[in-house]
């Protein structure tokens, strides 16, 4: 079985046009793999192994303290380490050791320059807040950088999460209005959940999410943050030059503020790497630039749950009513924000919006009637219920067949089914 990350080049070089023999050739896989995972058109399912923690790790620290003191030998550490109690091999020893000496010892890189619309760069940036009452607290900054024009997008947030790099993807790329065909990451744990035999494991929900805009997402090699050079500067540049002597009253209104210094100060300015105006070039980055997709990757954080039977679910500390169909059966919970949607497969049960207290019954019992022309069984609450809204009327309240009075008579007087 490939690894996702060859099955995304996959789907790249077939998106640039290439045939599946040129894919297999170039990927050294047999036609039939490049087929079948075109066909099935999704990423291969395997079982992550658990990574086992290295018998070294407790002394990384040390070693490091060591190293910045003088360029000792291996075998000097060693010594050292056996009194503190290492047990480990020297070999072990000796690859850490030298992973060091090789990132203390990099003093040089050559720059490159990108085709354009080809690659962004992205990092986070931290940015202290101080109040009025001398409290420090930390923003951060999600940066997107276009390689070749430099033009970028900035949006200050209050957490580094998934869900929230994920969102900041979605406005840069509307904001930048397309999607470049790679994106350049350090090792984030956003991105990347860790190396196997020093080749990354991406984060699974990110690589849909890649999968869905159509760009690559690469990485730097690991401690050389001058490959993004491109996004590192331009954080530095939006500290000095914007949030230096700014005055913070909230999030929102900061995003404003540095979205206008955007569009008339630093898409204005000559870039002093290629020497011309940053929003001249961004025009033509636009014309390379990937379409957006026709809807927006769904963002919102999943969880399961068991319906127990008295129609109820448990999350969050609170119990929300569902349909009495789906007792026993576990439910899909699409959380965003304050706003609750409840599933079961593509079905969308309910939708309510999470209290600000805990214990909370939240919805009210559903009944079961059923409609005599199409013979489907709908689901309406009963009871008002003040914690309930936005439920859709095309899935929970469509219309119920109605009968006149007269027709309730026959059936009072006896003689016709009540079924029919």
């Amino acid at each position: 079985m490939i690894s996702m990350e060859v099955c995304m080049d996959i789907f790249q070089l077939k998106k640039a046009g290439h045939s599946i023999r040129f894919i297999a050739r170039k990927l050294k896989l047999h036609r039939k793999t490049v087929a079948k995972y075109l066909e099935s058109n999704s990423f291969p399912e395997y079982r992550r192994k658990e990574k086992k923690p290295s018998i070294l790790e407790p002394y990384h620290q040390v070693i490091r303290d060591f190293l910045e003191e003088d360029d000792y030998q291996a075998t000097w550490i060693l010594d050292r380490l056996r009194r503190m109690g290492y047990t480990g091999s020297y070999d072990t020893l000796k690859l850490f050791v030298r992973t060091v000496k090789e990132r203390n010892n990099r003093v040089a890189y050559t720059r490159f320059e990108t085709e354009p619309g080809f690659q962004a760069q992205v990092d986070w940036g931290d940015f202290k807040i101080t109040d009025d009452l001398g409290k420090t607290s930390t923003v951060y900054a999600f940066v997107m950088v276009l390689g070749y024009s430099r033009a970028m997008y900035v949006e200050f947030v209050e957490r580094c999460t998934l869900e929230t790099f994920m969102d900041c993807h979605i406005r840069a790329f509307k904001a930048l209005r397309g999607v470049p065909a790679e994106v350049l990451y350090d090792n984030m744990k956003n991105v990347v959940i860790g190396r196997e035999n020093g080749k990354p494991s991406f984060n699974r929900e990110f690589l849909f999410f890649s999968r869905h805009y159509g760009f690559t997402p690469r990485l730097c090699p690991p401690y050389s943050p001058w490959v993004k050079g491109k996004v590192e500067r331009p954080i530095d540049y939006v500290r000095e030059r914007f949030w230096r002597g700014y005055a913070f009253t909230s999030l929102s209104e900061a995003n404003q503020d540095v979205h206008t210094w955007i569009a008339e100060t630093a898409n204005q300015r000559i870039h002093g790497t290629h020497h011309q105006q940053v929003q001249a070039r961004w025009e033509e980055d636009i014309r390379y630039l990937g379409a957006l997709p026709p809807s927006d990757y769904d963002t919102s954080l999943k969880f399961f749950r068991k319906v127990y039977k008295d129609c109820l679910l448990s999350f969050g500390g609170n119990r929300y009513y569902v349909p009495a169909h789906v007792v026993g059966k576990k439910v899909t919970l699409k959380v965003k924000g304050n706003q609750v949607r409840i599933y079961l497969d593509h079905e969308m049960l309910a939708f309510y919006t999470v209290p600000d207290a805990k214990g909370v019954m939240v919805g009210v019992p559903f009944v079961k009637p059923r409609s005599e022309e199409s013979g489907r069984t709908f689901f309406r609450p009963r009871g008002k219920g003040k914690a309930t809204r936005g439920i859709t009327t095309n899935s929970l309240f469509p219309e119920v067949a109605r009968r006149s009075l007269d027709e309730y008579e026959r059936f009072a007087q006896g003689g016709v089914p009540w079924n029919s």
